[in-house]
């Protein structure tokens, strides 16, 4: 299997960096720098996937694909 897509961006208006996994709903992370944000948001990972498995809900699989490599790919 293949692991999640992690976006990361700056946010002028939270004067930091955001980290997100668009397949995990919601699972997202702040870092001062994209080191820390990076680190935080696969925190934010393992305890989202814990979550799901002790809830038994639906764990996505990695599908989501910028279109920047979709039309690379092409």
């Amino acid at each position: 299997m293949k692991d999640y897509h992690i976006n990361l961006f700056y946010s002028d208006e939270d004067c930091g960096y955001i980290a997100d996994i668009p397949d995990l709903a919601f699972c997202s992370a702040f870092g001062a720098t994209p080191e820390e944000a990076l680190k935080e948001v696969l925190k934010a990972k393992e305890a989202w996937l814990a979550t799901a498995k002790s809830e038994s809900k639906r764990i996505p699989r990695p599908k989501y694909k910028p279109l920047v490599y979709q039309v690379t790919m092409l």
